[in-house]
């Protein structure tokens, strides 16, 4: 939907105190009807249900409720209300929209005071009454009001219509959302990359070798079941917090890196790699304990075995005291503390290393699971923390609850200011601190992927581009976005590398132009 179109139906999205207004008191010369519901996708049983409302009223009132409060199924509503609010508002049977900010109709129908208030008929058939609209109807009736229930011959559902077949509308939630922050445009996110360059960056995590050793197959053993390989070559990569100090400065940052490293080939490696990229290591080295290395053994394209070399104990007072001083004294204009539990961050050292950040320094933390016992939030009061699902469901305990209630209690238990959950090929979820009166705190950003050729690292660029944009802009969306973006490029190549800004501008060119077609 273009804005030319957005203006034209907007006229008819108002607020409760504008329906009041418009349809006056009773009694009414012209009759009032109100239908409540989601309408995440419009379908055929929502027409016939709107048309048969519109046919026993002269003014027909679509009310619907807001994202905060859907709980059907995981990750809906699919469509953002702001558009779901202008699909109905182009429908002509319908006079006026409204975006119910309550959890239930309730508050709505006592104000506006339809003369009729249209539900579907399975929510009065056989003559029971769901105790939900029992309580629709008490309002109706304490001032004359009547409950109307539409005939229900073909019955769809927008959650099957979904789950058989998700409607492609990334591009359209992406421009309403952009539209929402102020009028965000696709030059003002090339702008804020370019603004990247200088600003300081101190990364402070866990350094992984991720290697991977390609053999050919021979055979097996006869009287064993060995499987024989001969080897071909072996690839190694920087990895783990050190991949994250590579993406930003790949994004023009200035950046300092603090990690600890082993008395081995492994060590040399990483040190070479990350001076050669513009990295400023400020390792601290402990020969008691192995460059963590993780070795997976590579034999026609099938990840056969992988050998871990590593030593996750908890790195010692003397180390941690070094860590403290760094922190304290490398000045910075982002810190970001990134997590894969192998020996520098654990539930003893996490409060001593955080209570070594100054004062209005801003703060960012991820912290993985994959292999290990991470907790985000032992991360208490940052900025911005970047958790996958299982990351979050992880830290809650809570393997049951739908992904915005997760979001919601995650952010609240984490006392952070932004959280951006990750959710996989279905994009991410960003929660905000927002103003009381703004009932906005989350937004869905849908993946930006194209074609997913090796998905490892995604988080680590989305985590470098969202916290250079998020220190830089204080705007969460953008941030956000920025940071989808890295993350859709990083899926879209082999091998865990840093994201340019070149990619990137190249990716928001390709995005824009898709957009502006949509």
């Amino acid at each position: 939907m273009d804005e030319a179109s957005r203006k034209l139906l907007s006229h008819k999205v108002k607020t409760l105190d504008e329906i009041v207004g418009l349809v006056g008191p009773r009694p009414r010369a012209k009759k009032v009807i109100m239908c409540h519901g989601v309408f995440d996708v419009v379908h055929p049983g929502h027409i016939r249900h709107l048309i048969y409302a519109k046919s026993k009223g002269d003014v027909l009132v679509a009310s619907l409720t807001a994202d905060r409060h859907i709980m059907k199924a995981n990750m809906r509503p699919y469509i953002p209300e702001d558009i779901r609010a202008l699909n109905l508002a182009a429908l002509e049977m319908v006079d006026y929209v409204i975006i119910d900010r309550n959890s239930t109709p309730l508050d709505n129908i006592s104000a506006i005071q339809p003369d009729y208030f249209a539900k579907g008929y399975e929510y009065g058939k056989d003559n029971e009454i769901h105790p939900k609209t029992q309580d629709e109807i008490n309002i109706l009736d304490g001032y004359g009001g009547e409950v109307i229930f539409t005939p229900g011959d073909v019955v769809y559902s927008s959650s099957a219509l979904i789950e058989m077949q998700p409607p492609d509308i990334s591009l359209e939630k992406l421009n309403m959302l952009m539209m929402e922050e102020g009028g965000v445009t696709f030059n003002d996110l090339r702008s804020i990359l370019d603004k990247f360059k200088g600003m300081r960056a101190h990364v402070v995590g866990d350094t992984i070798v991720d290697s991977y050793t390609y053999c050919a197959m021979i055979g097996g053993q006869s009287k064993t079941p060995t499987i024989s390989v001969r080897f071909e070559r072996k690839d190694s990569y920087v990895g783990g917090a050190g991949i994250v100090a590579k993406h930003l400065k790949a994004a023009g940052a200035e950046v300092t890196f603090s990690t600890v490293l082993g008395d081995d080939a492994d060590a040399a490696f990483v040190r070479e790699d990350l001076r050669a990229a513009g990295v400023v290591m400020k390792d601290i080295p402990d020969s008691t304990r192995p460059t963590t290395n993780k070795n997976a053994i590579i034999t026609e394209g099938y990840r056969m075995l992988k050998v871990d070399t590593l030593d996750n104990r908890t790195i010692s007072d003397k180390i941690c005291a070094k860590f403290c001083s760094q922190i304290a004294e490398i000045e910075t204009d982002v810190l970001v503390f990134s997590d894969f539990r192998h020996g520098v961050f654990n539930r003893s050292t996490v409060p001593i290393l955080t209570g070594a950040i100054p004062q209005g320094v801003f703060k960012v933390a991820d912290s993985q699971v994959a292999s290990r016992w991470g907790n985000i939030l032992e991360f208490q009061g940052f900025d911005l923390l970047t958790p996958n699902e299982r990351e979050a469901r992880f830290a809650l305990g809570d393997q049951d609850s739908h992904v915005r209630p997760l979001a919601t209690s995650l952010f609240g238990q984490a006392n952070c200011k932004t959280l951006i959950l990750k959710l996989g090929d279905r994009g991410i979820l960003t929660y905000r601190t927002r103003p009381p009166e703004d009932p906005r705190t989350f937004a869905v950003i849908d993946s930006f992927v194209d074609r997913v050729v090796d998905a490892v690292g995604a988080g680590d660029a989305l985590l470098a581009y969202s916290s250079l944009a998020l220190k830089l802009t204080g705007n969460d969306i953008i941030a956000s976005i920025l940071g989808s973006i890295a993350a859709g490029i990083e899926c879209e190549h082999d091998g865990n590398i840093p994201v340019t800004l070149d990619a990137m501008r190249k990716k928001i060119d390709a995005i824009e132009r898709v957009a502006v077609l949509s």
